[in-house]
């Protein structure tokens, strides 16, 4: 951490997406144009308004991505009903980067991945699957498993159309939790799909989404034979200031936003049961 991630820039929102009824994407840039920080996948920033609050969010957009930062905000609060309420133009704060990444330089390089994700945890893999998108020759095979409530709670469904499922290499398995008018793929909970989907364990894994899913979702890994170290996962929810004073996202000895928020599940195991 530098000095500078304490310090917020002025940013402007130069394009939104609706993904969803609830679900926006931002495109930040600074007011000369340009991409407000470097940062790796996984990493966190804090977005505000000024007068209204701020909070953090997962930048969903990949680091090779050198001309705008993104991120994919689900409306749930105060803060976030300002931001869906914004139009392009309008300004915000941002300051970061924040939390540890997804090891993708050493301990994901070369490893088959299977990447789980449910709803708006979408947001935090979405930065990694384009970061491993764009450096192809350093990873193996790519499974990509997602799911949500409908069809239309799926999350940059879209790029995963257009993009991801023509990659070669790349495998995508969509599912929704309930039968829907013009739905033809799969119907059901992710857990029981990816037991279905009966993934090689070989595979590593990255997942992220509500925590009943993880906790499901991760048994069901279990019961197929994968271990704990071959599985990583993201736990932003309760990072409050970034920079490890306030005490809130503390867990144990561990303090989310410096130690996190990408954790492997064996490391989990040494703290308190408090997600």
């Amino acid at each position: 951490m530098t000095n500078e991630t304490l310090i917020p820039y002025l940013g402007v929102v130069t394009d939104i997406r609706i993904d969803t009824p609830d679900v926006k994407t931002f495109r930040v840039l600074t007011p000369d144009g340009k991409k407000p920080f470097d940062h790796m996948p996984g990493q966190c920033a804090m977005l505000s308004i000024p007068g209204v609050g701020e909070a953090m969010f997962s930048i969903t957009s990949s680091p090779t991505n050198t001309e705008y930062m993104e991120f994919s905000i689900k409306k749930c609060g105060c803060l976030t009903d300002w931001l869906h309420a914004m139009e392009v133009g309008q300004q915000v704060c941002i300051r970061g980067p924040y939390g540890k990444h997804f090891p993708v330089e050493d301990e994901l390089k070369g490893k088959d991945l299977l990447f789980i994700a449910g709803g708006i945890g979408l947001a935090p893999l979405r930065s990694v699957i384009n970061y491993v998108r764009d450096n192809r020759r350093n990873y193996g095979s790519v499974q990509i498993v997602y799911g949500a409530r409908s069809k239309d709670d799926l999350v940059d469904y879209n790029e995963i159309l257009t993009e991801w499922m023509t990659d070669d290499g790349v495998e995508v398995n969509l599912t929704i939790d309930r039968e829907q008018e013009g739905w033809d793929g799969h119907v059901g909970f992710i857990p029981a799909f990816v037991k279905e989907l009966n993934p090689d364990l070989k595979k590593t894994v990255l997942m992220c989404g509500p925590p009943v899913m993880i906790k499901f979702t991760l048994q069901e890994l279990m019961d197929l034979g994968f271990r704990k170290t071959q599985v990583y996962t993201t736990m932003e929810l309760k990072m409050k200031c970034g920079i490890g004073k306030c005490g809130r996202c503390n867990i144990g000895a561990k303090y989310v936003c410096k130690d996190g928020p990408v954790f492997r599940f064996d490391e989990l195991d040494q703290l308190p049961d408090e997600y």
